[in-house]
């Protein structure tokens, strides 16, 4: 299989804009300057220490699959939490610098965001005893979302977890952690047995830093990205035969990381070349080798980052500043049609950022629902979007959402994942409005109702999802619901 580009004719390259670009712009040339400039969300991975050559693994082999522990059945159910509390916006712009969520009072500490299985099966975080700032106890925990109701297992061990460290979940309830200690990454996998924690050693690499990339779609593969000025190392760290591999290594400094099919081979990458220039996404396939193809170039200049791909439909969601500044922009995997750069998405003081799309939608780009996370002064609270319907319709989110968490279902229905001091493990739900109704979120219509004639809407979110109720881990079903989707 190999990565295709958005635009058809060269390869690799893709249109500037469509007619929300500056007119009277040819394609490969930079449109003017605009003041109005959105935050740029990019990971601070260039922020981290280099790691020019990871020299070499040390690994265990893993069993083939653990056991997942008895899951007793629900009690007590409480109540919907409200809004999301609100934050100065120096908070909001810490959290949404860093991926991850600043707690609000009474909310359950989210130090490292969440990470969620390809499926939605299964998310990991790092959490805390509750205690005195500065001297909390962080362990992991796996939340169980695909069952008749959520809840949480616990993985702690005999000694606390660094807040820095890093968890992601595979399909068969298992979390990988990575550790860093001096300048080695160390890999476990961590799972629930009896009343303790049982945890397998995978091996250690020695760099200086590493960042964990999405699970994989095939469920038992974790990668990590060892990111240098001069090349980036692609590593295996969960999944092989004998612990941490090298895969593959990419000329230049990396960072991102999209899954673009079903199967974990093909992954995106926002790379720029060495001795500096602008990013371009390209496709690694790891079935060759880590063969590098160019994904994204809308101008010679411009940075074209990858946000999101769904492999059903296509659909790519993208941040780029051809248009003359950062603007979020979609187009479809091997379509020959122009990237097109939303005029609804480009919200004043506050920045938008893309993290879920509906998944199904085969041969059907455009109606793909999109979940924004949108951050301001108020906050961060939720989006959704169509790219047919060009409306953007905003909700608040639940109390304690770790913003940029959650997943579709096929029929439509968004599931935000939130944990607050009533709820310690709680997803609500929200299904995806029409293009054709008003906003349940906003009240309005987009034009006259509170809207602006672009399609834009009030970025004053005042309604919360549905909320689906947690189940005490003591009486948690034994068994596992069948998925639908």
């Amino acid at each position: 299989m190999t990565a295709c580009a958005i635009e058809g004719g060269s390869a690799g390259t893709a249109a500037t804009a469509d007619h929300e670009t500056e007119p009277g712009k040819r394609p490969g040339t930079r449109p003017g300057s605009d003041p109005e400039t959105e935050p740029d969300p990019e990971r601070s991975d260039r922020d981290r220490s280099e790691a020019e050559a990871p020299a070499r693994a040390v690994a265990e082999p893993a069993p083939e699959r653990s056991g997942d522990p008895g899951k007793p059945a629900r009690t007590e159910e409480h109540s919907p939490p409200g809004p999301t509390a609100a934050g100065g916006p120096e908070e909001a712009a810490s959290a949404a610098a860093r991926g991850g969520p600043e707690a609000p009072a009474g909310a359950a500490p989210l130090p490292g965001g969440f990470t969620l299985t390809a499926d939605g099966a299964y998310a990991a975080r790092l959490t805390a005893a509750p205690g005195p700032p500065g001297e909390r106890a962080w362990y992991p925990e796996r939340w169980t979302l695909d069952g008749p109701e959520p809840y949480a297992v616990p993985l702690p061990l005999d000694q606390p977890e660094e807040p820095d460290s890093e968890v992601a979940p595979l399909a068969d309830g298992r979390v990988l952690i990575r550790r860093q200690v001096a300048d080695r990454q160390m890999f476990s996998l961590l799972y629930p047995t009896g009343p303790g924690t049982g945890e397998l050693l995978l091996g250690a690499v020695e760099c200086a830093g590493m960042t964990l990339l999405p699970p994989s779609p095939d469920g038992r593969s974790v990668y990590a990205l060892a990111a240098g000025e001069h090349h980036s190392a692609l590593w295996l760290v969960a999944g092989g035969a004998f612990g941490p591999e090298e895969v593959a290594r990419i000329p230049g400094h990396c960072s991102g990381g999209v899954w673009l099919d079903r199967a974990g081979r093909i992954l995106a990458l926002d790379r720029q070349e060495p001795g500096g220039g602008p990013v371009k996404a390209v496709a690694v396939d790891l079935g060759r080798r880590g063969e590098v193809t160019p994904l994204l170039q809308i101008a010679p200049g411009s940075d074209d980052r990858l946000l999101l791909a769904d492999a059903d439909s296509g659909l790519l969601l993208l941040r780029s500043d051809a248009p003359g500044h950062d603007r979020i922009g979609w187009g479809v995997l091997g379509s020959c049609l122009p990237v097109r750069f939303p005029e609804c998405l480009r919200l004043a003081d506050v920045a938008v950022t893309p993290f879920a799309v509906q998944p199904g939608q085969m041969l059907m780009p455009e109606s793909c629902a999109v979940a924004l996370r949108i951050d301001g002064a108020p906050g961060s609270w939720v989006g959704v979007w169509r790219p047919a319907g060009r409306r953007l319709h905003q909700f608040a989110a639940p109390l304690g959402w770790a913003p940029g968490a959650g997943y579709w279902s096929r029929d439509g229905v968004l599931r935000l994942p939130y944990a607050n001091g009533a709820t310690p493990c709680g997803v609500a739900l929200l299904a995806a409005p029409g293009d054709g109704e008003p906003s349940a979120g906003t009240g309005g219509t987009g034009e006259g109702a509170g809207g602006m004639e672009d399609g834009t809407e009030p970025s004053a979110p005042v309604a919360a999802p549905a909320v689906c109720k947690p189940v005490p881990l003591g009486q948690a079903p034994l068994h596992r619901a069948a998925r639908p989707d």
